[in-house]
């Protein structure tokens, strides 16, 4: 097929198609796109654990609206044919741990890299491509060992200005660590340069922690959720390194909102990369972090400590002004409200009534 040299808007009506729809991003914009009116297809594997609830909640609030595909993105004719269908396409499924990839490199690149190969092969084959949003990682830009940094309390602070008060910007060079940086960024450079090369309709987000309900996590990934589940089942917490590595965490509505703004803007924005976080604002250390966990369960979780991981950024900030000056998006939940949140979800869907705390006497914090 040749390259085409411009932007082809879709013409069909169909649903929108999520990879990795049943995972904890994919059911929260999944659920803000159903509760709008769309159609929705998702295609999940159900392999990582707690995802099967989430599509069984999903069929049972939203019915014959959301449709969910048991299947594989490493499936080309599987993929080509739901990409075929779909009016927009959201591609979230992925191999998520930098741990699980240094253990077997050759299932998370062809997760992440040939998977999203099919995505891109399947648009590429249509005359008219349903637009794309694909979820990159901060970790492309590796382990940021260049950045000179301070402790300042409970955290670490870059000592350069401008990177305390802005974050990192999209003009930081590319440095992939570990496999998963590798693989999520050769797709992630795959996805600009297939909008480059053949018109593609497609943007792509950097992301950084994003945290809120469904959210099945864990000490690899989804540490806020995997945190506040330790500590309320008075379960011992593992910190690798000393806990002032400092994250901009986002509450998953506002990640949706700008989902669904990028989307919207796709005619502007495609071929673009954009870092997408909380931002300084909504920066926290883990230690401070578990100080809040600490406000919300009236207790302070047991801790340990671990040695530092490979490719971990002791300080990671995203710069999201490009996408603000493109879309007018802006977090609308800090981190306290979205942590209680989060708390506040898990007590009600995970502990036993007869444990939970009424919520007049919760404390939540400042």
């Amino acid at each position: 097929m040749n390259a085409r040299t411009h932007l082809h808007e879709p013409t069909n009506e169909g649903p929108v198609l999520i990879t990795g729809g049943a995972g904890f991003i994919g059911t929260n914009l999944a659920t803000r796109l159903l509760e709008s009116g769309r159609r929705v297809v998702i295609l999940d594997n159900l392999s990582r654990p707690g995802v099967e609830a989430n599509a069984h909640w999903l069929w049972q609030r939203f019915g014959d609206c959301v449709a969910i595909e048991i299947g594989d993105v490493r499936d080309a004719g599987r993929v080509r044919g739901l990409v075929a269908n779909a009016s927009q396409v959201f591609h979230f499924a992925a191999q998520v741990a930098v741990t699980s990839s240094l253990v077997d490199p050759r299932d998370d690149f062809e997760t992440n890299l040939g998977g999203t190969l099919n995505v891109l092969e399947a648009m590429r084959a249509m005359e008219s491509p349903p637009s794309l949003v694909f979820t990159s990682t901060n970790k492309v830009y590796g382990a940021l060992d260049d950045i000179a940094l301070d402790r300042a309390g409970d955290r670490y602070a870059p000592r350069d200005e401008t990177l305390r008060s802005a974050g990192v910007s999209e003009t930081r060079p590319l440095d992939f660590h570990s496999p998963y940086g590798c693989s999520k960024g050769g797709a992630d450079q795959y996805v600009l340069d297939y909008a480059r090369s053949f018109g593609l309709p497609a943007a792509l987000f950097r992301m950084s922690c994003i945290y809120g309900p469904h959210q099945c996590g864990n000490e690899d990934q989804g540490w806020v959720a995997h945190f506040l589940r330790c500590a309320l089942r008075r379960e011992p917490i593992t910190i690798y390194g000393d806990g002032r590595q400092v994250r901009d965490i986002l509450f998953v509505t506002d990640l949706a909102d700008a989902f669904v703004r990028c989307q919207a803007r796709m005619h502007e924005l495609a071929g673009r990369a954009f870092n997408m976080g909380g931002g300084p604002s909504n920066a926290l250390s883990l230690r401070e972090v578990l100080g809040t966990i600490a406000s919300l369960t009236g207790r302070a979780p047991q801790i340990e400590y671990g040695p530092w991981r490979v490719g971990d950024q002791r300080w990671y900030v995203s710069d999201t002004q490009a996408f603000r000056r493109a879309t007018g998006w802006a977090p609308a939940v800090d981190a306290q409200e979205g942590i209680a949140r989060l708390h506040e979800w898990l007590v009600e869907t995970t502990m036993p009534s007869q444990a939970r705390v009424p919520a007049t006497s919760r404390t939540h914090a400042a």
